[in-house]
């Protein structure tokens, strides 16, 4: 019998079965007759660096890696509700492994040690090892990674091949240039290059129904770590040491009868299930309206999770918008959807552009590396403006990179991280973001920019929690998008562009519902109010009022009268009383009440006393920020 030769395949952020590259690769090799593999060992590594894997330590062992902790602010690299939903994605890409006649070994540590265990493993099996596939990432980490894949391969006198990443929607041989300094720095002009985007994305590639066996001796998972045989044991594993060291000392509740928008579990199979409901709603069509909602689950697309880890492919969501907008025959949703066989509208159109903004910002990590993280960002400012923390949260250690910022900046990201800063907006978005893992495009931007702009601490504070709490947590799109609104990115208007979160509420979040949702201190000021009907003959009246009064109170709770502040048991309260920052705005009303949606979305001018009256700008760049 021949001696069995074994490729390896490292998954990182590329999940998924179908439209990928090596899987198809492989499909293709094992049906020629001097393939150059007889096995195919697909592994997944849980990263010691980028997720805490004590929870998977055997009984009475230490970890040999520090904990994951992240670099400025010292918070988990990867909260509880990341670590759920990407164990649920490993696990879904288990089981489509196993139902083409494969299988994934699931393994934890630093990725290059776990490599290296299994091919000195393989080879002490009696196996050969033929070569070590992985596909391609951008960032630091992962092309340090890289490099110490193929310095382990070339001891073994293996083949390494770091495959292109096509889970995004433009392929990098269909790039107008190939040079990643010659990227553009504004977004828009290098849009114009690709569009029309509709005809750039190209096939997806066909999914393998079979797969070459595993080897015949799988190595173990290297000590000290055990890993668990259920998806429940490995969550469970995944969240334990999270949950005894918690970033929070005294979170939020999760307040009653509310509801996340994001209430999806990990895997291809979930992914492709939430495109089916968003062509047959509608949901795809209204896109370009709806973008910037605040409530429900379909305001947007919600593909952001399974995208960052390559469950499902842009392009693959660009066909099935293709599908649709052509009237390809498909059971999945009936032919009265909204804009079905009608050719692309705004709302695909823009699905479309949100897609490529994700290209863009992955492009921008190849052009700039390390930048990606530097607080100087992509524009190599000074930083002199930034506050600091004195030391990281999660370590006892003092931090030398700064100088001592004192107790009161400290407090304040405590503050901001809880949702009690004291402006409405900004609070609502933190706690939800902390109790279900996400909040919208529109709320990142504001809490960016609150953070970052409006009480000038840096601004990597806010990337690394980002990354602590999202669920859709990617490394490009949340550290680009991060420098974007803090000024030191690739936003042309750089300082200049500034968010009311006053003015954005009122726009936004007109009766309150969204704040109220979230901070439920605030659930008992009656913000609108209904109307009788009008007598016979006379104009109809508006539906309800807006009690403006109550909605600045939901906005921006220290302007409540003192026999509110009673009525509310909120007398006292630190952020009710002394909110980090004041924001002046008032509303303007015509004939005593609101004009908008409803009666409620009044006509604002809004000052913001920290920052000199400059607003925020409502461009399709800003728009674009934190895909969702």
């Amino acid at each position: 019998m021949s001696q069995p030769r074994v490729l390896v395949y490292v998954l990182r952020r590329d999940l998924r079965l179908a439209d990928n590259p090596i899987f198809h690769a492989i499909s293709q090799l094992k049906d020629q007759p001097d393939t150059p593999f007889t096995h195919v060992l697909p592994v997944y590594v849980f990263p010691a660096s980028q997720i805490e894997i004590s929870g998977l330590l055997a009984p009475e062992t230490r970890s040999p890696y520090p904990e994951a902790r992240s670099t400025v602010a010292g918070f988990w690299r990867c909260g509880q509700l990341r670590a759920k939903f990407l164990a649920e994605s490993v696990w879904d890409l288990k089981g489509q492994l196993e139902s083409a006649g494969s299988g994934l070994a699931i393994r934890a540590g630093e990725v290059v040690d776990v490599v290296q265990s299994v091919v000195e493993g393989l080879r002490y099996s009696g196996c050969e090892v033929g070569g070590v596939w992985l596909t391609g990432e951008e960032a630091v980490e992962e092309k340090r990674e890289e490099k110490g894949i193929r310095k382990v391969c070339q001891n073994a006198g293996a083949d390494c091949r770091i495959w292109t990443d096509e889970k995004y929607l433009l392929h990098d041989d269909d790039l107008p240039f190939r040079d990643p300094s010659d990227l553009s720095d504004v977004f828009t002009s290098f849009r114009k290059t690709v569009e029309p985007l509709r005809s750039a994305a190209r096939p997806c590639l066909p999914t393998p129904s079979t797969l070459p066996p595993l080897p015949p001796t799988i190595p173990p998972q290297p000590d000290p770590f055990l890993i668990p045989s259920s998806l429940d044991d490995l969550i469970s594993a995944l969240i334990s040491p999270l949950q005894a060291k918690p970033d929070l000392t005294n979170p939020p509740p999760y307040p009653p009868n509310a509801s996340s928008v994001h209430p999806f579990t990990g895997g291809s199979s979930p992914a492709h299930a939430r495109i089916r409901h968003l062509l047959a709603s509608g949901s795809m069509t209204r896109y370009k309206d709806s973008r910037n909602g605040l409530l429900g689950a379909d305001f947007s697309t919600k593909l952001s999770a399974w995208l960052a880890l390559g469950c499902i492919t842009a392009r693959q969501v660009h066909w099935a918008l293709a599908a649709f907008e052509d009237g390809a025959p498909d059971a999945e949703y009936a032919a009265e959807a909204e804009g079905w066989a009608k050719g692309e509208n705004t709302g695909t159109q823009m699905v479309r552009f949100e897609l490529l903004w994700r290209d863009y910002m992955r492009l921008c990590t190849r052009k700039f590396g390390a930048k990606l993280f530097s607080v100087e960002g992509y524009r190599a400012d000074s930083g002199a403006r930034w506050k600091y923390v004195s030391a990281p949260f999660g370590r006892d250690t003092a931090s030398t990179e700064r100088g001592d910022a004192g107790d009161e900046t400290r407090a304040a990201v405590v503050r901001f991280m809880n949702g009690t800063t004291g402006t409405g907006l900004i609070d609502a978005s933190q706690r939800e973001l902390y109790l279900t893992g996400y909040t919208s495009n529109r709320a990142r931007q504001n809490v960016a920019s609150f953070l970052a702009k409006h009480l000038s601490i840096d601004w990597r504070i806010g990337a690394e929690w980002y990354e602590a709490c999202l669920v859709d947590y990617d490394v490009s799109s949340n550290w680009g998008n991060w420098q974007y609104v803090a000024g030191v990115g690739n936003d042309p208007r750089g300082e200049q562009r500034i968010f009311n979160p006053v003015k954005q509420a009122l726009d936004y979040d007109p009766h309150g519902a969204y704040i109220q949702t979230w901070v439920p201190e605030l659930r008992d000021l009656a913000t609108v109010t209904a109307t009788s009907a009008s007598p016979s003959g006379s104009a109809p009246a508006p539906a309800s009022t807006v009690n403006a009064e109550a909605l600045m109170g939901v906005y921006q709770p220290w302007r409540l009268s003192l026999a509110e502040k009673r009525r509310l048991g909120l007398e006292g309260t630190e952020w009710i009383e002394r909110p980090l920052v004041r924001i002046d705005f008032e509303i303007n009303r015509r004939g005593g009440g609101g004009r908008g949606r409803g009666g409620g979305r009044g006509r604002g001018r809004g000052r913001d006393r920290a920052r000199g009256g400059r607003g925020e700008r409502r461009g399709a760049m800003e728009r674009a920020g934190f895909m969702g």
